[in-house]
């Protein structure tokens, strides 16, 4: 499935598109707000899917957005595991079971607190595909479970962005006009309020 990555190539192309945001999926809405859009994944804003009916609902959702946004190219898909030391134990440990292609991206440090205790690490893993429906079905299912987070698709360039999560899914459009069209033609998906900081 995975096409070869090349994770240099992708370091340069987030510091060419986001050079003043690291590769964290829910601090991108702020650095592209005129790009962005939310969408939720189910009916009246529920959160969680319960029966396969709504785990239904939540892949359709996400994966016609994805559609919109990617037909007919190829993708890098990116999730996220953290450990408390540099090579330590990961969460979430499924992460490797549903994202066996993806090789180790890069890693962020946050080790600002001078506890050592407390510092802990990012790693994220990425491949290159071809996009086709459903191709991500298995890590979104973990998405909407709560069970993975942070996760990115995106394009080649990086101009297209979409963050699913617990709950819906945050869209970064290539353009403003691009995002007005994803709004308007999916009005129904959309949050009835705002919310201030969701992930």
């Amino acid at each position: 499935m995975s096409s070869d990555f090349d994770g240099d190539r992708l370091s340069a192309l987030w510091q060419q598109q986001f050079p003043k945001v690291p590769p964290i999926a829910h601090e991108l809405r702020a650095a592209c707000s005129d790009r962005w859009v939310r969408f939720h994944s189910l009916p009246g804003s529920k959160r969680y899917p319960e029966t396969e009916e709504e785990y239904a609902i939540v892949l359709h959702r996400y994966n016609t957005l994805l559609d919109e946004l990617f037909e007919g190219t190829d993708v890098y898909v990116v999730t996220v595991a953290w450990p408390w030391e540099p090579d330590g134990a990961e969460l979430p440990s499924r992460r490797p079971e549903v994202h066996p292609e993806g090789n180790r991206w890069t890693t962020l440090a946050h080790e600002d607190d001078p506890d050592p205790e407390l510092h802990s690490y990012t790693h994220l893993y990425a491949d290159y595909r071809p996009w086709r429906p459903g191709a991500a079905d298995e890590i979104l299912r973990e998405v909407a479970d709560d069970v993975l987070s942070g996760v990115i698709i995106t394009d080649s360039g990086l101009s297209r962005v979409h963050h699913p999560y617990d709950g819906g899914a945050d869209v970064i459009a290539a353009s403003p006009e691009e995002r007005n069209r994803l709004r308007d033609d999916h009005r129904a998906w959309l949050p009835s309020t705002r919310p201030a900081c969701e992930d």
